[in-house]
């Protein structure tokens, strides 16, 4: 028995599409979006400081571990298995999960991983609901679904926090606030957190923590429901698992009274022994720590402890298009560390906000276009895997070994060979490549244009 989700091979043109993807394209292209973000002093301040010093929190706990580079192999094993055995494991999880009480819905694509989460929580008769940090919750654009149905989400993360307060975007996977400074969040802070003392409230970050924990607080106490992602799922024994750093997940996983958690079909891993793997990598790649200060685990329903009623709602969204590739599937492999983008020159200098996509950063430009699809139109996404110089660091710091300036090379030929489907009149610069490529495809053509261009350089 298989196991397929799925999603359109080509995405429809109009607000169809926009529905069906969430917030995976951007209104514009990379280059487009790019010259505006390097004219921004402060973002390109903001971005070099955290990066840098993120990068060297990183390398000080991976040089620690004498054996990062088998560990790195192992992760990389796991995940290939992982995807050769996706429907498998899938259905293994999905039946360990209801075995223990929980509840699983498939959703193909965001609108219906969004019509889910709001039948279940419209179910419920609550009108708000707390949020851990989750990319699968930000790809779909599920506070977006829940306000237009009448229900507050509240992000519980500080970083979200900032984002969701200041009206704004995430530019980052682990750090969305990483575009803002201090004195920004102070001020968004001041103007839109419900009960702060404006007058009392300065930048200093123990301040501003400390106004996030009074809100959050109260928020906390009286939620009835929590919206979570999964960095990882046990098929084995239908166990999800959270990792964060600041407790706001350990609250939303164990207060409410229903747990609705939203998890891409990748981040299953098949055993217990796989997620100690991934629980030294991912640690040390993302923030640079040696292991996660909160990880919570839970499987299913517990009478008398936590909540009383779990929902997992297993999303596709694109990812069995990525599968059905065999380099692209690769790209699935990521643990969402965001190691790539702290070390991406060229992220360093845009930021996130100019990849269009909730991914940014190298890592954004594969997935992304794998998981909406390369058109050869004139789409935000087609950019993408030319937003990079192709210098390697990525594929040097994937704890995982995804292989991302290969992936980059492949999208790029697909989007000119789409390209070139889509319009009988070739670019300028799609002939030269092709006369070159002409030339340079026999000994003797290419012989005979080095000896015309030295004539034509001598004469």
């Amino acid at each position: 028995m298989s196991t397929f989700l799925g999603m359109p091979l080509g995405r429809v043109p109009g607000p169809a599409a926009d529905t069906a993807v969430g917030h995976l394209t951007g209104d514009r292209t990379f280059p487009e979006e790019a010259r505006e973000a390097l004219a921004d002093t402060r973002l390109r301040r903001n971005l070099g400081h955290a990066t840098s010093t993120i990068r060297a929190k990183r390398a000080a706990v991976v040089g620690e571990v004498p054996d990062w580079e088998a560990l790195r192999s192992a992760g990389s094993a796991i995940k290939a298995d992982t995807m050769a055995r996706l429907p498998e494991l899938l259905e293994q999880l999905e039946a360990a999960v209801i075995a223990r009480g929980g509840v699983v819905h498939w959703a193909r694509d965001a609108a219906e991983a969004n019509r889910v989460v709001v039948d279940l929580v419209r179910a419920t008769g609550a009108s708000e609901v707390v949020k851990v940090k989750s990319m699968a919750t930000q790809e779909i654009g599920l506070n977006e679904a829940l306000e237009a149905a009448g229900i507050t989400a509240h992000e519980t993360d500080l970083a979200e926090l900032i984002v969701q307060l200041g009206h704004d975007r995430p530019s980052h996977i682990l750090v969305p606030a990483i575009h803002r400074g201090r004195a920004e969040i102070r001020d968004i802070f001041a103007r839109e957190m419900p009960g702060v003392d404006a007058s009392a409230l300065t930048d200093e970050p123990a301040v501003l923590a400390a106004a996030a924990r009074s809100h959050l607080r109260e928020v906390f106490l009286r939620a009835r429901v929590a919206v979570s992602g999964a960095n990882f799922g046990v098929a084995e024994t239908g166990t999800l698992a959270v990792v964060e750093s600041e407790g706001n997940g350990r609250m939303c996983l164990t207060l409410p009274e229903t747990l609705i958690t939203v998890m891409g079909i990748e981040k299953v891993v098949p055993t217990w022994r796989d997620l100690e793997v991934f629980l030294q990598l991912l640690p040390r790649s993302s923030t640079g720590e040696r292991m996660n200060p909160y990880t919570s685990t839970w499987s299913g329903v517990t009478p008398g402890d936590g909540p009383q009623e779990f929902h997992l709602v297993l999303l596709d969204n694109g990812r069995t298009r990525a599968l059905a590739d065999d380099l692209g599937r690769t790209a699935l492999h990521c643990i969402r560390c965001s190691a790539c983008l702290n070390v991406c020159p060229v992220y360093e200098r845009t930021g996130g906000h100019a990849y269009g996509s909730v991914y940014p950063g190298p890592i954004g430009a594969v997935l992304t276009p794998l998981l909406t699809g390369v058109t050869g139109e004139a789409d935000p996404n087609d950019s993408l895997p030319y937003a990079s110089s192709l210098c390697g660091a990525c594929y040097d710091v994937c704890p995982v070994k995804i292989n991302i300036p290969d992936l980059l090379v492949q999208l790029r030929a697909e989007h000119t060979e789409a390209h070139a489907a889509h319009h009988r009149v070739p670019t300028a610069e799609a002939a030269a490549m092709a006369a070159a490529a002409w030339v340079m495809g026999d000994a003797t053509r290419f012989a005979r244009a080095g000896r015309a261009a030295g004539t034509a350089r001598h004469g």
